[in-house]
C-alpha cells in the first residue's frame, strides 16, 4: 500500500512539472485565406527564430525583449529572410528550404520575417504601402541587437520580391552599414523608375547582390545591386508553363524560381557561374566567357559563396552577369567553351551538336542558339551547356546540321576543335583534322590539346 502511494506521489510530481514546463510551441508563418485577402488585414510583423538547435521549429521572438530567448545569440551572425506579396494569404512554400540551406552552411541566427498580415491583400498597392512600415519595424529590432553588441556587418538580409525592397529600406536606415542584402527577383511593379531612395539600390548595404528571373512581369528589369544575375536572361525560366491554361503556375513560376535557384546554390557540386556580358544573347553566343577582370578567383558564382567576390564587385561597380539553368533541380549546368577552326574554302553556316560520353553515361549539349558562321582559319567560339557533369570524358560525338532543304549535303572540315571546361580546372580536350558530313554523327576519342598550359 505504501509503495503504491509513493508511485502516485511521483506521478503527481511529474504531471505538475509538465504543467509548469509546457512543450515549446513551434511557430509558423501566419496562414490566411481569401477572406483576409479581400478584407486586407492590418499590418502585423512576427519574427520567427531558427538556429541549429531548433532548425525545424521556429521560436517567436518578442519585439520588446528578444533576448529573453536564450537561443538568440547576437555573437553569431544573423540572417533575415523576408517574403513578398501574398495575394491569397497562404504562407510561402519555400521558407523552410531556405532556413535549412542557410543553417546547413553556417552557424547563424535565422530570423524569418512574417508580415503576412500586411502582405495579404488583393490590392497590391496597399501592400506596397506597408513595405516601409515593415522596414521601420525591422530597423527598431536591429537597433536593439546593436545595443546588445551585434555587428551590423554580420547581418545578411535575404528579400524575396517586395522583401527585397524592405531589405533596402532597412539597410538605408543604417546608411548602408548592413553587411549584405540578397535580393531574389526584386519586385518591379510600383518600383520601376522610382528613385534610388524609394527602392533597393547598391548603397543600402556593404554588398548588394540581386537575382532576376521574371523581369518581364513581376520582377525588376534594371540592375539594382553591386552585381545582378540574370538567370536564363532574367525572364522566362525553362520548365515554367507557357500557357495561361496552366493555372496559377503560369503567373508565379518564373518569379518563384529565384528562390529555388538560391536553394540549389548551396549544393557544393552545383555552382552557377555567371559571366559579365552586354546581354543574354551574346552570352549564349559564347562572346562573354572571359573572367580576366576577376583575377585568380574567376567569374562570380551565384549564391552564398559570392562573398569571395565582394571586394572585386564593389570596386567594379554595377555588374550585370548571365547564366543558364536546367528545367528542374539540380538547376546548375556544366559549361564548356568550344573553339573551332575550319578549313573550308567557302564560309559555312550551321549548328554543332555535342555529346560527351563516359563509360556509363552520355550528355547532350544545348548549343542550338543561332546558326553560326564558320570561316576558313578563323576561330569560332561557342558555348556548350550540358545538364550534368561527365567526370571522365572518354568519347565525344559531333553533328553538323544546317537549315538547307533544297541543296545537297554540306561538309564541315575541322582543322581543330577544342573543348575547355569552364566550371573546373581540368585540361582542355582536342581533336585535329576532322570532317563532319551534314546530319551525320561522328564519334571519336579526344586527346589533351597540344598547346595546353596545364
Amino acid at each position: 500500500m505504501l509503495c503504491w502511494m509513493s508511485w502516485c506521489l511521483v506521478l503527481a510530481v511529474m504531471l505538475a512539472s509538465l504543467e509548469l514546463c509546457p512543450a515549446e510551441t513551434c511557430e509558423e508563418i501566419t496562414d490566411l485565406d481569401l477572406k483576409h485577402s479581400i478584407a486586407g488585414p492590418a499590418l502585423r510583423v512576427r519574427l520567427l527564430l531558427f538556429t541549429r538547435a531548433n532548425s525545424t521549429c521556429g521560436y517567436l521572438l518578442s519585439h520588446d525583449d528578444p533576448f529573453s530567448n536564450p537561443e538568440f545569440n547576437v555573437s553569431r551572425p544573423t540572417t533575415f529572410i523576408i517574403h513578398g506579396y501574398r495575394p491569397t494569404g497562404s504562407p510561402p512554400i519555400w521558407t523552410h528550404k531556405v532556413v535549412e540551406a542557410t543553417l546547413g552552411q553556417r552557424d547563424v541566427n535565422v530570423v524569418v520575417v512574417d508580415w503576412n498580415r500586411g502582405a495579404t491583400n488583393i490590392n497590391y498597392l496597399k501592400v506596397v504601402e506597408n513595405t516601409p512600415l515593415v522596414a521601420t519595424n525591422l530597423t527598431a529590432f536591429i537597433q536593439k541587437m546593436q545595443i546588445e553588441g551585434a555587428s551590423l556587418s554580420s547581418i545578411h538580409m535575404i528579400g524575396v520580391s517586395l522583401g527585397a525592397h524592405i531589405s533596402g529600406f532597412t539597410g538605408s536606415s543604417f546608411n548602408g552599414s548592413i553587411g549584405r542584402i540578397t535580393a531574389l527577383d526584386p519586385a518591379g511593379p510600383s518600383f520601376t523608375d522610382k528613385p534610388a531612395d524609394q527602392r533597393l539600390d547598391p548603397s543600402d548595404a556593404q554588398f548588394v547582390d540581386a537575382l532576376h528571373t521574371d523581369m518581364d512581369a513581376f520582377g525588376f528589369r534594371k540592375p539594382l545591386g553591386h552585381v545582378d544575375f540574370y538567370a536564363n536572361g532574367g525572364a522566362d525560366q525553362p520548365g515554367c508553363p507557357k500557357s495561361i491554361f496552366s493555372g496559377s503556375a503560369y503567373f508565379k513560376c518564373d518569379h518563384q524560381r529565384s528562390v529555388f535557384l538560391y536553394v540549389d546554390s548551396f549544393i557544393e557540386s552545383c555552382g552557377m557561374t555567371a559571366y559579365p556580358c552586354a546581354n543574354y544573347s551574346a552570352y549564349l553566343d559564347g562572346k562573354c566567357l572571359s573572367c580576366d577582370q576577376f583575377g585568380s578567383v574567376g567569374c562570380p558564382v551565384f549564391g552564398p559563396h559570392l562573398v569571395r567576390w565582394k571586394d572585386i564587385l564593389v570596386k567594379l561597380g554595377q555588374t550585370s552577369t548571365y547564366f543558364a539553368t536546367n528545367q528542374i533541380s539540380p538547376y546548375c549546368q556544366t559549361n564548356y567553351k568550344v573553339e573551332i577552326v575550319t578549313w573550308n574554302s567557302q564560309p559555312r553556316w550551321g549548328f554543332i551538336s555535342i555529346k560527351l560520353h563516359s563509360a556509363s553515361e552520355e550528355v547532350l549539349a544545348q548549343t542550338l542558339h543561332t546558326s553560326t558562321k564558320f570561316e576558313q582559319y578563323v576561330e569560332t567560339t561557342l558555348l556548350a551547356r550540358f545538364d550534368r557533369r561527365v567526370r571522365s570524358v572518354e568519347k565525344i560525338t559531333l553533328k553538323y546540321s544546317t537549315a538547307n532543304v533544297c541543296t545537297g549535303r554540306y561538309k564541315l572540315r575541322l582543322l581543330r576543335i577544342r573543348l575547355t571546361p569552364l566550371d573546373r580546372s581540368t585540361r582542355p580536350l582536342c581533336r585535329y583534322d576532322l570532317v563532319l558530313m551534314e546530319n551525320t554523327e561522328v564519334t571519336f576519342r579526344p586527346i589533351y590539346c597540344e598547346d595546353s598550359n596545364f
